[in-house]
């Protein structure tokens, strides 16, 4: 998703503040971790707990609270723009490194590991790219060549720093397109076909063998009823395909964008989701977790209150679910703080926020405290070691 920054109602910071009701989380416990970061308890399980990094905000001077967040909370991080194909090649033939390049130099300095994000995507693509498409200048099967020379180039130039990548991103329709049976969408479907995915993930390995390769979507947390308008079952299918073909695909990230004014699924739905993929011996990922919620009237904590209780609620579902399942290998969040969210902006009929677990003054919200518990107080026997994926050489 966009980062796309919005500015901050005072009111909503100050009612959000007044419901947390913070405890020190250690005192007193001498059987807790000293560490009770989320890196240090998702540790405990091998679990990489991360987040989306906007490069801006994490080198702003004027605002040290971003910086520290992300180095003391997270052992993973993902790139919030700077890896997306408008911003590397801004410029046919003229890649843009440098921001890409500092974050992973962040990354190993704070011993964090790199999801990689995206190659492959309908939006943020530059625009002598899209424009070249349309007025015919480039053809379908420059495209391809195209398509491939970004893939092969980003891919190379990040050799060995990425533990995961978004190969292809948002692939397939939704139920509420036109028609509403699920398919392949957008931009490279409609100008190359779909068999641009598997091109993706082979290309993908080829300048990387041993990189992770996902296919990353929304919309996946649970089954619906297995029919042609259930988008969950077109990936399963979609991905099942892709590997019986041989296609060097690892895994699947699930980006658990949810709402609370949603029904929302229980852990149970999630968890044999995530077992219906790694089934098929793929691993998983949690990969853009927010919840976001109205924000009409939540001056009045008899509004704001619930909205917060159902965002902790939708917040520990996903991980539960994740730590039920050892292949299950990362749980990212996107975003630190609802300062740096992009849902106020994208939501805004009615607007939408409150989506991250900081407020906008980076004071923790429920949400993070029944994450820091789920990790906190899980341990076998329904939470095992995870399983190791090795990267799927394809044949």
């Amino acid at each position: 998703m966009k980062l796309r920054r919005f500015t901050v109602v005072a009111v909503t910071a100050a009612a959000v503040a007044a419901t947390l009701n913070v405890v020190p989380a250690s005192a007193g416990h001498n059987s807790k971790p000293a560490d009770q970061s989320l890196r240090a308890l998702a540790a405990r399980h091998n679990l990489y707990i991360g987040t989306a990094v906007d490069s801006a905000a994490l080198n702003d001077p004027a605002d040290p609270q971003y910086r520290k967040l992300v180095t003391q909370e997270f052992n993973t991080v993902t790139a919030e723009n700077v890896m997306k194909w408008e911003s590397l090649e801004p410029t046919r033939g003229q890649y843009n490194w440098g921001p890409a390049d500092e974050l992973i130099e962040f990354a190993r300095k704070n011993k964090q590991l790199v999801r990689g994000h995206v190659l492959v995507w309908n939006n943020q693509l530059p625009a002598w790219l899209t424009e070249g498409v349309a007025d015919g200048s480039i053809s379908k099967t420059e495209l391809r060549e195209i398509l491939k020379n970004h893939i092969t180039t980003v891919v190379k130039h990040f050799k060995g720093k990425i533990w995961q990548w978004d190969v292809v991103n948002e692939a397939a329709s939704d139920p509420w397109d036109s028609p509403s049976t699920i398919h392949y969408k957008g931009f490279w479907a409609q100008n190359l076909g779909e068999g641009y995915v598997a091109d993706a993930f082979r290309w993908a390995r080829a300048a990387d063998p041993k990189a992770l390769l996902f296919y990353n979507d929304y919309n996946l947390e649970a089954f619906g009823d297995r029919g042609p308008s259930d988008k969950v079952q077109f990936v399963y299918n979609m991905v099942k395909s892709l590997k019986a073909a041989g296609v060097p695909i690892d895994g699947v990230g699930s980006q658990g964008h949810l709402g609370t004014q949603y029904g929302n699924y229980d852990v149970f739905q999630v968890s044999d989701t995530l077992k219906a993929f790694t089934d098929l011996g793929l691993a998983t990922a949690f990969t853009e977790v927010d919840v976001r919620s109205h924000t009409a009237n939540i001056a009045d904590s008899n509004e704001l209150n619930p909205r917060l209780q159902a965002s902790a609620y939708n917040h520990g579902v996903l991980l539960q679910a994740c730590l039920s399942n050892p292949k299950c290998l990362s749980f990212t969040l996107w975003g630190v703080s609802d300062h740096h969210s992009w849902v106020p902006t994208w939501f805004d009929d009615p607007p939408e926020g409150l989506a991250t677990v900081y407020d906008e003054n980076y004071q923790p919200k429920k949400a993070y405290f029944e994450l820091k518990g789920d990790l906190l107080f899980s341990g076998p026997p329904y939470v095992l070691p995870r399983v190791t994926q090795k990267p799927n050489k394809g044949r």
